[in-house]
């Protein structure tokens, strides 16, 4: 063995304790770390031929590093839909790299069984029937990718063709339809050989990001053959939500397969005075839900479900000699692009187990009331203009006068310190995106954005 290797491993359980404490100072700085520090990144160094070590390892990361890192795990980064890791998570996190499971093969199953204990946990968490069966994946963009895959070849069987088997120019000219389709879309369909330029977007319903059911009927109408919809619960920009329900009725009339994009919108039903807004979610063919944000497992981790395994087995079987027959209950290495993972399942488990249903209702509700609050300070606030309702946890907002992506980025940049903000397009106005999606937010952190924005914005006057 390699000395520096047979030195760490003599050493471990202190190696790891040294290490365990330094994770632990590093969160306890989140609440008063720049929130986005602005550090210029440390010059590239050579391969080392012998190594250092862990602890030098250690040492160096910490002082060439970790000081422009963010502070992406603590309250006050609000963009991109961020979560942070619950306690639980990051828990199950440390032993996922510990236990080293590749989750994918029934020969070595104890991973797999545990993945499918999760699954149903989060089926029932998410309100699904039985019929919904799901899998781990990276992120929403495999996972709309891996809905759209299953929703190709429902397309091909349709057809009487099998896209998996003669390739996509079996299938011709295919149309997906949206109102406001999120920029994963459009990539799984760049990926998956259907084409950008096969979405095409829908009308959405006036000053709303919700698509227009008669809209939508219209195209249905005049498509030739069978189609795919995509439906929103939760956009990016206002988190507004397509009516599930009167979108799902159309198949009475249309043949379309419905995949349902609730990335991070699939938390309302969580708490009852938002189910409402994702009623009619079990009616989607295939379903995205991003895991890395609102339950606060760490990145990355998503899960998707479909009601036709069948088609998807078709799309992503493995054939090999070393992997088992597929069976009834087919492996995982047999339902997503990857055939070997990381035992993601293993950190939503944790969190799962470790608080349940009330406890994740109670950080979907606490951040719901943290976004309300910054949402009417945006209202009240003299130079900030509010540009859509907050319906769940995302505040849209831009400038009252002028304004321009420049502005925009200068009220980013003085917010920076204290809250990290990421810039859109609403409406054809430069914005900027509040997202609160993490379970260390609370009324403190709202009171302190607010005071931030405050300041900020007498700045640019």
């Amino acid at each position: 063995m390699h000395p520096r290797l047979a030195a760490d491993l003599a050493q471990l359980p202190e190696l790891l304790e040294i290490t365990r404490r330094h994770a632990t100072a590093f969160l306890d700085g989140l609440d008063d770390a720049p929130v986005v520090p602005r550090t210029r990144p440390p010059h590239a160094e050579p391969l080392s031929d012998h190594g250092v070590g862990l602890r030098a390892a250690l040492g160096e990361f910490t002082e060439r590093w970790e000081p422009g890192l963010s502070a992406a795990a603590g309250p006050r980064y609000l963009g991109f839909v961020t979560g942070g890791v619950t306690p639980a998570a990051l828990a199950g996190d440390w032993l996922t790299a510990a236990v080293d499971q590749n989750a994918t093969s029934s020969l070595d199953a104890a991973g797999q069984h545990l993945e499918r204990e999760t699954i149903g946990w989060l089926r029932d968490l998410f309100g699904l029937s039985d019929s919904h069966e799901g899998a781990f994946v990276s992120g929403a963009t495999m996972s709309n990718t891996v809905g759209l895959a299953i929703a190709r070849e429902w397309l091909g069987e349709r057809l009487g063709v099998s896209p998996a088997e003669d390739g996509v120019g079996a299938l011709g000219a295919v149309r997906v339809l949206s109102g406001s389709p999120h920029s994963s879309v459009a990539k799984g369909l760049s990926m998956l050989g259907l084409g950008r330029a096969a979405l095409e977007t829908v009308p959405t319903l006036p000053g709303r990001e919700a698509i227009d059911p008669e809209a939508l009927e219209r195209a249905l109408r005049e498509a030739d053959g069978p189609r795919i919809v995509v439906a929103n619960a939760g956009t990016v920009n206002t988190v507004d939500f397509d009516d599930l329900r009167a979108v799902a009725a159309l198949r009475e009339r249309y043949d379309f397969w419905l995949h349902v994009d609730a990335a991070f919108g699939a938390f309302a039903g969580l708490s009852p005075d938002h189910a409402h807004l994702v009623d009619g979610l079990d009616l989607a063919d295939s379903l995205c839900v991003d895991l890395h944000k609102w339950l606060n497992v760490p990145y990355d981790s998503a899960v998707q479900f479909t009601r036709r395994r069948d088609l998807q087995v078709r799309v992503f079987q493995n054939a090999a000699a070393y992997l088992g027959p597929l069976g009834d209950t087919p492996d995982f290495v047999h339902l997503t692009p990857e055939n070997s993972r990381r035992l993601r399942a293993l950190a939503a488990w944790f969190t799962l187990r470790a608080y349940g249903r009330d406890g994740h209702r109670e950080i979907v509700e606490r951040c719901v009331a943290c976004a309300h609050t910054v949402g009417q300070a945006v209202e009240d606030l003299d130079g900030l203009r509010l540009l859509a309702p907050v319906r769940l946890n995302v505040v849209c907002f831009t400038l009252a006068e002028d304004p321009t992506p420049e502005r925009l980025s200068a009220l980013a940049d003085a917010l920076a310190g204290e809250v990290f903000l990421t810039p859109t397009v609403y409406t054809g106005l430069p914005a900027l995106r509040a997202a609160f999606s993490n379970w260390r937010t609370t009324d403190k952190d709202t009171r302190l954005i607010v005071k931030a924005l405050e300041e900020a914005v007498r700045s640019l006057r």
